[in-house]
């Protein structure tokens, strides 16, 4: 399914998405849901467990990624499309770029999350470099830096990502 979906494709798996970030709101949730539809046509979705798993990295885009992965027992996710119910947070972004997503569609934007109380434009700032003071980030090599590197570099049984 490397080719992008139908409009009424899209609509469907973003109303799918919609759904779930609803009925996990009345779940107790945050009120984000998501889907990924792999390039076989399989779907897979996820919604925000933050709260609920005491975990900042479970967004809902994050949760499909990894219900996606783990049923095609890959990392590699080439060729599927990414539905939620909102505009992916950074986090979420990057989660699908490392897992080869091809195509993103989503509903409301950062501007709707940030009206509801999330702060996805405060990062969005931040990536674009007006806000470093949010959380500086500084290189500190030590002698040891590059160790791990050349472990990887060494490793004839590594696998490629």
């Amino acid at each position: 399914m490397d080719t992008p979906h139908t409009a009424a494709e899209a609509a469907e798996y973003l109303n799918q998405a919609i759904r779930l970030a609803v009925r996990n709101v009345a779940d107790g949730g945050g009120p984000f849901g998501a889907v990924v539809v792999t390039a076989d046509g399989r779907a897979y979705d996820g919604v925000n467990r933050v709260t609920r798993d005491n975990d900042p990295t479970a967004h809902a885009e994050v949760v499909a990624i990894r219900n996606a992965a783990s049923a095609a027992a890959s990392f590699d996710l080439s060729g599927a499309v990414l539905y939620a119910s909102c505009e992916p947070c950074p986090l979420c972004l990057a989660a699908a770029l490392w897992a080869r997503v091809g195509q993103v569609y989503f509903a409301a934007d950062r501007n709707a999350a940030a009206a509801a109380g999330f702060d996805d434009a405060l990062f969005y700032e931040y990536f674009e470099g007006a806000r470093p003071e949010l959380m500086p980030v500084r290189e500190a090599a030590v002698p040891a830096s590059d160790l791990p590197f050349q472990a990887w570099r060494d490793n004839p049984d590594r696998t490629e990502y």
